[in-house]
């Protein structure tokens, strides 16, 4: 790939984290370097283990502080884990702006302005930094249509309950 590519798979429906993995797997395979900054997900759980597996060829990095859901957190910590949110996006732009990935995947970034975290025009910076040759995959429930005219494709998931009787 010679020219920058932005992807976004968005909506409520599952598997959004996991088409964004399994691209960066494919990458990886193809030799390219891979980095997955996750946001919104908390510490713990079996997931964030399973994905550092994949090291050193998908490099994975959590900002989160608290085991907890972002959700689940006081005011007090939430403020303090915005802190460290804000962190990994100063980060990810850092490895744009200095070229350090092939493909970086920034996993439910798009659930950040829903929770006043950033607002949808501080996400467009990120996009802008994204140089030649480097892909870029932004993950979460909200669409985000604000983006949508940055990038290049936007999967959209949705899940759709089907009643049996």
């Amino acid at each position: 790939m010679d020219k920058k590519y932005i992807r976004i798979y968005c909506g409520t429906g599952g598997g959004k984290s996991s088409a964004a993995i399994g691209r960066g797997i494919k990458s990886a395979c193809a030799g390219k370097t891979v980095f997955l900054v996750q946001f919104l997900k908390g510490k713990a759980g079996s997931e964030l283990d399973y994905l550092k597996r994949l090291e050193p060829e998908i490099k994975v990095f959590c900002f989160d502080k608290f085991q907890e859901q972002f959700s689940d957190l006081s005011e007090e910590e939430r403020q303090e884990e915005i802190i460290h949110i804000k962190n990994g996006l100063n980060f990810s732009k850092k490895v744009l702006v200095t070229s350090e990935c092939d493909v970086l995947i920034l996993d439910e970034i798009l659930g950040l302005p829903q929770r006043g975290i950033i607002s949808v025009q501080e996400i467009i910076p990120l996009i802008e930094a994204v140089g030649d040759g480097v892909e870029l995959i932004m993950t979460g429930i909200e669409r985000c249509e604000e983006l949508w005219p940055y990038v290049d494709e936007v999967t959209e998931v949705i899940t759709d309950y089907l009643k049996s009787n």
